[in-house]
């Protein structure tokens, strides 16, 4: 599966960024989303809105396996639907009730994310990152478009995430968020186990690469 730049599987940031029993958020072309992570450590991605009074679950916390809103305390299950209301306790919620959850799957040190209705097999099949292990070095928002960004990075054209073979830094991973049309996500991972001394060099090169896109946009 592809990581392209339409409604296909998108990176949404780094996994080592998304502690077991945080919560996150994250913006994909306008639409806000909650990214959290079990106490198994399974990552789970859903529309960042509570489906009591649409208050947004990136501001709840974690509490028995469940993912709690902060505004009336209303507990979602892994699988999205309501699993207790502090109110009425003694209620068994009704299947109806339930957060609205993506296909979310955890490669190559990122965490990607695309629509239930889209899921396909897991990401990272065709973006030539297979076979490595990858360092988070950073992720940084950059004021420019996701294509721009991508063009100015040297990604292949209609794609947001890829392998970058650098003479200086050696292998990256680069992946790109598009969060509107103004602006975007970069989030770099250097290939094997990369030492302090490169680690900063990639972080250098990122801000390197939003500075370039920025001026050129």
């Amino acid at each position: 599966m592809t990581a392209d730049p339409g409604d296909g599987w998108h990176a949404l940031m780094l996994a080592m960024d998304l502690e077991p029993g945080s919560v996150a958020g994250c913006v994909l072309r306008g639409r806000e989303l909650a990214v959290w992570r079990d106490a198994r450590g399974v990552a789970h991605v859903w529309d960042d809105r509570c489906p009591h009074r649409g208050m947004r679950l990136s501001l709840g916390f974690l509490r028995e396996g469940t993912l709690a809103c902060l505004y009336h305390g209303w507990r979602f299950g892994p699988d999205g639907r309501c699993a207790h209301i502090p109110a009425h306790p003694e209620l068994s919620p009704p299947a109806t009730i339930r957060a609205a959850p993506w296909a979310a799957v955890e490669r190559h040190g990122l965490i990607w994310a695309r629509p239930v209705a889209e899921e396909g097999e897991a990401p990272g099949v065709e973006i030539g990152a297979e076979g490595r292990v990858w360092t988070g070095v950073r992720s940084l928002r950059v004021g420019a478009p996701a294509e721009r960004v991508a063009g100015v990075i040297g990604l292949a054209a209609g794609r947001l995430a890829g392998v970058l073979d650098r003479d200086v830094h050696g292998a990256v991973l680069a992946a790109i968020l598009p969060v509107d049309g103004d602006a975007c996500m970069l989030h770099v991972l250097a290939g094997s186990m990369a030492g302090a001394a490169r680690l900063h060099a990639l972080a250098d090169w990122a801000r390197d690469m939003r500075g370039c896109a920025e001026e050129a946009a």
